[in-house]
């Protein structure tokens, strides 16, 4: 017998974290994004977003720069400047990680910061493929491609 470990991401709850407010599914960061109580971030890089699809609204911060995937030496002011007081952040990378480490970052500015559970793309099947399994767009959720 097998035992998927891997959280519920269909529903509307919040998963505890270690040093920021915590993991959210998909569609309550939408509903959160869409009653006005959270903004949110996409940490991906242009080119991801570019090629892969984005959320409409979502405002674009790469968390590192392509190529190289250097640290984004804008972060912190962008991210201020992106998230009103009183207002949640919700940070949505390709498949939940780099989200994270920018969770954790909008935690240390002081903000209440959440990582969207698997991300824009969702982890990886068997064939090593991504946007098959979990994540935002496989949910049904809002996005487009240029």
């Amino acid at each position: 017998m097998t035992t998927d470990l891997s959280p519920d991401i269909s529903g509307f709850q919040v998963h505890p974290a270690s040093a920021y407010a915590g993991d959210i599914t998909p569609p309550l960061a939408w509903q959160w994004v869409q009653s006005g109580e959270a903004v949110m971030v996409d940490v991906r890089t242009d080119a991801e977003r570019e090629w892969v699809g984005f959320v409409p609204g979502a405002v674009a911060l790469a968390w590192k720069q392509w190529p190289g995937m250097a640290m984004n030496a804008d972060f912190d002011a962008g991210l201020k400047a992106a998230v009103p007081d009183g207002k949640k952040v919700v940070l949505l990378c390709r498949s939940g990680v780099r989200s994270v480490a920018a969770a954790r970052r909008a935690t240390e500015l002081g903000l209440e910061a959440y990582n969207i559970l698997q991300g824009f793309e969702g982890d990886a099947d068997a064939q090593a493929q991504r946007g098959h399994v979990g994540g935002w767009r496989l949910q049904g959720l809002p996005w487009l491609q240029k």
